[in-house]
């Protein structure tokens, strides 16, 4: 499900080269990927409402298969665009049926479970670059056939793991996803503010990153790999954020870790020698993917039983909504003629201002706990 995210980032030169498309289309594209992360999310809480937890995952692996079949069949932007939207709705509605039934099946170690599922999935992301890089050999559609097969297995084999394993009723009350909304709309509401902006941004920064690094003068091949980096460093990320996130006060570790983003940001913005580039690309991505368990352990750790698939569903939904955009945003503004330093940097800065507000709001008791 990661892979068929991620691996639009660095297809985007080979989409632009082929399709004959400029960046903010090509930044259109990648949006669509996370647009359809986000339209099925609200509807799949529903449906959690009525069917269990495992067999939307299975779902949406048989979603995954035919949306990569007909990506890798794309003859014109159109078939691409919808593409990507195909595979976005896959990896959207099983983020929201997975983490809460991951959470459910270890209910005493919710951050350390959410970690070790964020870090296999994050394998798939460092490897979306070279695996990219390689099946450009022959061609990119590849990589879709590739995606296609994979998810396939692997749907199969979730489904004979599904019947051997006695699975958790713990989700059995939650049965109102408009009454869940209503009960939990504070920590729906923060953390689609904190994950939203930030995700935003990093939308925006991920996609584009290979452009950004050419426009630094690094070399292509240099370029290209960085995403490796930076997925790279979301593997330990996850695995001992969770961990933290079990036993660190939840929102104080939240701000400390967008704080970090920010300053990681406004570093990459002002140096362009290689080594520098690195470190910061490593820093950055370490820091960005601690947020992602830390905020779900939040998450599913403080909402009850009876809420927790459906008002988990109602923030998943908004949060995407909110950073889907990032990267026709960022897309948009290049094209425009705008560096993408100046970019960053600017993105930088409002997410300063988020910071600073929610210190203020947390010092004044205003935020759920």
């Amino acid at each position: 499900m990661n892979l068929g995210r991620v691996v639009f980032a660095p297809l985007l030169t080979k989409f632009m080269s082929v399709f004959s498309i400029g960046e903010a289309t090509a930044g259109l594209i990648v949006t669509l990927v996370w647009i359809g992360s986000a339209a099925l999310r609200v509807p799949t809480g529903w449906l959690l409402t009525r069917v269990a937890r495992h067999k939307v995952v299975l779902g949406t692996g048989a979603v995954l298969t035919a949306a990569a079949a007909f990506t890798a069949g794309a003859n014109s932007v159109p078939m691409l665009a919808v593409g990507a939207l195909l595979m976005g709705l896959a990896s959207g509605a099983y983020l929201v049926a997975a983490n809460p039934l991951v959470s459910e099946l270890y209910p005493e170690r919710v951050g350390r479970a959410v970690g070790i599922h964020g870090s296999a999935s994050q394998v798939a992301a460092v490897v979306a670059a070279p695996f990219v890089t390689v099946a450009l050999f022959y061609n990119w559609r590849v990589v879709f056939v590739a995606i296609g097969i994979a998810a396939a297995v692997v749907t199969a084999f979730l489904y004979v793991t599904t019947r051997r394993t006695d699975l958790p009723d713990a989700g059995n009350a939650d049965r109102d996803l408009v009454g869940s909304a209503r009960q939990q709309w504070r920590v729906i509401l923060l953390g689609i503010v904190i994950l939203g902006f930030t995700g935003f941004v990093w939308q925006g920064l991920f996609n584009f990153y290979e452009l950004y690094m050419l426009q630094k003068d690094l070399g292509r091949t240099t370029a290209k790999n960085l995403l490796t980096v930076v997925f790279a460093a979301g593997v330990p990320a996850f695995f001992f954020s969770g961990r933290l996130a079990d036993r660190l006060p939840h929102i104080p570790y939240l701000i400390c870790i967008v704080g970090t983003f920010v300053a990681c940001l406004v570093a990459l913005t002002r140096v362009n020698a290689v080594l520098p580039v690195v470190a910061i690309t490593a820093v950055l991505g370490y820091v960005i993917h601690s947020l992602f368990p830390a905020l779900d352990t939040y998450l599913l750790d403080t909402l009850p039983d009876e809420n927790r698939a459906s008002a988990y569903a109602v923030y998943s939904g908004g949060m995407m909504v909110l950073q889907a955009t990032g990267s026709f945003a960022v897309g948009s503004l290049a094209q425009a003629g705008f560096t993408y330093d100046t970019i960053f940097l600017g993105f930088g800065v409002g997410l300063a201002v988020l910071v600073v507000a929610l210190v203020g709001l947390r010092q004044t008791g205003r935020l759920p706990t």
